[in-house]
């Protein structure tokens, strides 16, 4: 089944369009999207995908979750936190490059949920429904990551790093008021609602994101010499980090009392990397950072890699801390 998904996403037109973006680009292809229409597409994606969530989240109740919140509300502090020191520390990225590495390998990625969610229902342990809404709160751990970004911007331009001062200004920011605000709305309008302006927020969804990965293609194919340089490095943080991640979650999950198909999907939902959501929200508020790094890693090394060894390699993680 991961070898079969594979390589039905290599031929998917969001992997296609990112690999006609780095060959337009090598080819000097006067193609180009102007930037107000890239900053729009930005705008329709990030609240796309809040009312997306929300909606999700307004299928469950706060009894239902109450567990799987504790651990929720530790990983979206943890993961984006620690990959964001790794890749400054070890990987030595610039600040927007090693947000962007935070707030991809904080976020999660929806195919690997899906594939997950399919490898523990034919292990005969299927999730419970409830983990779909924490899965859709998993995407705040980007809002954490552009937080750590702009407080260790301030810090390197000797500013004023004042914790109030920097979470004021990520509230004010597009991702936030977009992600969060769309989360609210798509929880509060109702399921008839939220039928009305699905055509646009949900039926386009995808052909807009495809829209996006080709530009994004196209910016990375154009620092393609900055991914050489840390290429190696890369290749080894996108194996390693993300099977922490899923140790450490399926570990959180189990102690909480989720059961076995649950801890295994919320701990692979952990160890995937977000090449559709991310992406979006750190070139809104980082357009300096680059996309030949954090972008190629989420979907050269890890996607692959959970698709074929990551996702049986989580789900025997939760086996092992459920003393299986």
């Amino acid at each position: 089944m991961p070898t079969a998904t594979l390589i039905e996403n290599l031929v998917s037109p969001i992997t296609l369009a990112f690999l006609l973006g780095v060959v337009a680009s090598l080819l000097r292809s006067d193609l180009e999207i102007p930037e107000p229409v890239i900053r729009i597409i930005s705008i329709y994606l990030l609240f796309s995908i809040g009312l997306q969530g929300g909606r999700e989240l307004a299928d469950v109740t706060w009894a239902e979750i109450a567990a799987g919140l504790s651990v929720v509300s530790l990983l979206i502090f943890l993961l984006p936190a620690g990959a964001f020191l790794v890749a400054r520390r070890a990987l030595k990225l610039s600040v927007p490059d090693a947000t962007g590495v935070a707030a991809l390998y904080g976020s999660v990625s929806s195919v690997t949920f899906l594939v997950g969610r399919t490898y523990a229902d034919g292990m005969g342990t299927p999730m419970d429904g409830f983990v779909i809404g924490l899965v859709a709160l998993m995407e705040l751990a980007i809002l954490v990551a552009l937080f750590i970004g702009r407080w260790a911007s301030a810090r390197a331009a000797a500013a004023d790093a004042n914790l109030g001062a920097m979470l004021l200004e990520t509230v004010r920011g597009r991702g936030l008021l977009l992600l969060g605000g769309g989360l609210l709305m798509g929880a509060a309008i109702g399921p008839a609602n939220f039928e009305r302006i699905s055509p646009f927020f949900v039926d386009l969804f995808r052909g807009v994101l495809v829209l996006f990965i080709l530009e994004m293609g196209m910016a990375a194919a154009r620092q393609l010499k900055s991914f050489g340089a840390v290429a190696g490095r890369m290749a080894v943080f996108g194996i390693v980090v993300p099977v922490v991640h899923g140790l450490v979650a399926t570990g959180f999950a189990t102690a909480a009392g989720l059961s076995l198909g649950s801890a295994a999907v919320l701990g692979t939902v952990a160890a995937s990397a977000s090449y559709i959501d991310a992406p979006a929200a750190v070139r809104a508020t980082f357009p300096d950072a680059n996309p030949a790094i954090w972008l190629t890693a989420s979907l050269g090394i890890t996607f692959p890699f959970m698709m074929l060894a990551g996702v049986p390699l989580v789900y025997q993680f939760a086996r092992m801390w459920a003393g299986l």
